[in-house]
């Protein structure tokens, strides 16, 4: 396996805390090729799959009509793709029975199958993810090899033959260890810009009013004065949108949508689920433009996710949304919540392509994949998953494409492609027969 080499970008160094600068243009000619071109990959998990008509396009290949899951997407049009046709067979049954959901999410990134831990003499084992072995060939140039987050918790929801693992995370560091994803923003926010981890150290900065920018003013200041005007408002504009975020948070956390007990891993979310992807998704963004970190996985929404959602006018239960049966009416609430994701999507998209990178924007330089382990969530199939590529790894991914595979092709094909466009070589990955032709796809079927 191999990563790309690269020198870290400046950080802001104070009582507690680190703040991590964005690039600056007197940054750039010290900087080489490589450097200004940094890889980043990212996936994104939704569940309980799609309604296909209102998913799926109905033609292939380049200037593919947007359908209505996709119109969130609209103004970032050819600087993404659809895929489909692939399918994780390893998530079907192999005898296991129930389970359907558990070997989804425990699929997604691994092409593993998810053997049911409830019977007598299986062991938690699955693979490592995708993501981590993007994380130790590309991570080693970043303070954070990888963020895995979560706007979900363990309480919202149940688990399918008794395994919480594979349901509360899709990221693995091997076999055997599951990554456990964050769903508290102080957290995150703390982990990319304070040193300080332990539970008594959160919690003495959670009763402090200052911010945390505070501590980093004198250096700040100090290294302004050696900026140009241009790097000066540039430096100025990224600490004032760290601020914001912090802000952002406080004010969250003062008006009680959070649980703030300050555990190892705290459990409370916000109350409204759009307010916490937004926020989740802008520490992203600081975290990629910052280069703390060039890989993360999300879980927008986890298998059989309990949450409701109210504030578009949908109180039931997503899973049970799920199981429509067939019904016009739950068929529609089901397509309103997939295209609420996917205006989540876009949401973070848009900031990624508005963000300055070396050369271009940091979309321009990261793929991001977004989809379910499901197809049909109804009928428990996970084939045809619903896939969006976005991002084009700095030219070498093609973008603005439908790209239909052959039904039921390998989708660890696409994760290895992946894996091999962001310079990490590996022979495997899962149940991989091969790497997708060098366009990921010329599109057909």
């Amino acid at each position: 396996m191999t990563g790309v080499q690269t020198c870290a970008l400046p950080i802001l160094r104070g009582a507690g805390a680190t703040v991590a600068l964005p690039l600056l243009d007197s940054m750039i000619p010290a900087l080489t090729a490589q450097t200004r071109t940094t890889p980043r990959l990212g996936w994104i998990y939704v569940s309980h799959g799609v309604i296909f008509p209102e998913w799926k396009p109905t033609t292939t290949g380049k200037g593919f009509a947007l359908t209505n899951n996709l119109k969130p997407l609209e103004k970032l049009n050819g600087r993404f793709s659809v895929v489909s046709g692939l399918s994780h067979i390893e998530a079907d049954t192999k005898g296991d029975g129930s389970g359907d959901h558990t070997r989804a999410s425990a699929a997604w990134l691994t092409g593993v199958h998810a053997y049911d831990r409830t019977r007598p003499g299986v062991e938690v084992k699955l693979a490592t993810t995708a993501d981590q072995l993007a994380a130790q060939a590309l991570g080693s140039n970043s303070p954070i090899p990888s963020i895995e987050m979560t706007v979900d918790s363990a309480s919202q929801g149940s688990c399918d033959a008794g395994d919480c693992f594979y349901v509360n995370t899709i990221s693995w560091r091997n076999p055997t260890t599951p990554n456990i994803p964050e769903n508290h923003p102080r957290i995150v926010f703390e982990r990319l810009f304070g040193d300080g981890g332990s539970a008594a150290q959160r919690a003495a900065r959670t009763r402090r009013t200052g911010s945390i920018l505070d501590s980093v003013a004198e250096e700040a200041r100090r290294m302004a004065g050696q900026l140009g005007s241009t790097d000066r408002s540039k430096m100025k504009e990224y600490l004032d949108s760290v601020r914001e975020l912090e802000q952002r948070i406080q004010s969250a956390e003062s008006h009680g949508v959070m649980n703030i007990e300050i555990p190892d891993r705290p459990v409370g979310i916000p109350a409204n689920f759009t307010d916490h992807t937004k926020l989740m998704f802008d520490l992203q963004v600081t975290a990629f433009q910052t280069d703390m970190t060039r890989v993360f996985t999300m879980i927008m929404a986890r298998e059989l996710s309990a949450r409701t959602y109210a504030n578009i006018g949908i109180p039931g239960q997503h899973h049970l949304i799920s199981h429509h049966r067939d019904d016009p009416d739950m068929m529609s609430q089901k397509a309103r919540i997939d295209t609420h994701h996917v205006e989540m999507l876009a949401y973070f998209l848009e900031k990624m392509a508005a963000t300055k990178d070396a050369e271009g924007s940091l979309l321009d330089n990261s793929l991001i994949m977004y989809g379910s382990g499901m197809g049909n969530g109804n009928l428990h199939r996970h084939s045809d998953l619903p896939i969006v590529l976005a991002g084009s790894l700095g030219g070498k991914v093609k973008t603005g494409y439908h790209y239909a595979y052959k039904m039921d092709s390998p989708m660890s094909n696409l994760l290895l492609t992946m894996l091999d466009k962001a310079g990490v070589k590996i022979d495997k990955l899962g149940d991989s027969t091969g790497r997708l032709d060098p366009e990921i796809g010329r599109a057909h079927v």
